[in-house]
């Protein structure tokens, strides 16, 4: 049985393995059925993509817009750009959360920015026509409320892409190209309380005022948001039916 491929970005190791873990429930999947690389840790090389049923782009603190970049952070931005290319030129199996969204977009000629950067909190998010009839959107609502956090954004996706849900603040908050490269900008797989985690472990990287922070929480705290790991059992049921 193959399994998914998790790519973390994440150095600090308390926020790699509850990134994990988190994929895991939401995938509904055994741990066994997971496999993390740490890309922060050591070069990615060549992925034989045969021997994965899919790969999964986490989030992390880099970002591709970033102008002042740690040879860290230009190497796994270089990694992860050639997997890309090739994710995208076979339409192979991948969801990218948040990070995805710099990783798919640059690789697809997509028009990254900071226009409609967000900073933590639950938001709502409604699916495009496109989105209500797309297999990985199965079951969820015409409008939900998901988790964000981020800095840079896309502002505007070449014709290859489409829109599958929008927000408020961010307008392009899903898009896939092909038919199996999905990209989300928020976090289908976080729920309230490794939210409350990752506003500890990030609270000084710049996304948000840390004397903010219960009120980040308590705004959160007010919105269901399971409603978007929908998207990663529906990922996992398409492309693991046999799991």
């Amino acid at each position: 049985m193959r399994p998914f491929l998790l790519l973390s970005t994440r150095p600090e190791t308390l926020a790699a393995e509850a990134e994990y873990a988190s994929f895991v429930d939401c995938l509904h999947i055994a741990p066994s059925q997971l496999e993390q690389r740490r890309v922060d840790q050591a070069p990615l090389g060549d992925v034989c993509l045969e021997d994965y049923a899919g790969v999964i782009l986490g989030g992390g603190p880099f970002n591709n817009t970033d102008t002042d970049k740690s040879d860290l952070q230009r190497r796994v931005e270089a990694d992860l750009a050639q997997l890309a290319a090739q994710l995208i030129e076979k339409d192979f199996p991948t969801f990218g959360a948040c990070y995805g969204v710099g990783i798919i977009g640059t690789a697809i000629g997509a028009d990254l920015d900071r226009a409609y950067a967000e900073e933590p909190a639950a938001v709502p998010i409604s699916l495009t026509p496109e989105g209500l009839a797309d297999p990985l959107c199965e079951g969820l609502p015409p409008e939900f409320h998901a988790l964000v956090g981020h800095k840079e954004n896309c502002s505007s996706l070449p014709q290859m892409a489409t829109v599958l849900a929008t927000g408020q603040q961010c307008p392009i908050q899903m898009f896939k190209t092909g038919d199996n490269v999905y990209v989300t900008q928020f976090h289908p797989e976080l729920d309230h309380d490794s939210f409350a985690q990752r506003l500890d472990i990030y609270e000084d990287e710049g996304y948000f005022d840390p004397t903010e922070k219960r009120r980040i929480n308590s705004q959160a705290a007010r919105y269901a948001v399971d409603t978007s790991a929908r998207l990663l059992h529906n990922f996992a049921t398409r492309y693991m039916p046999w799991r």
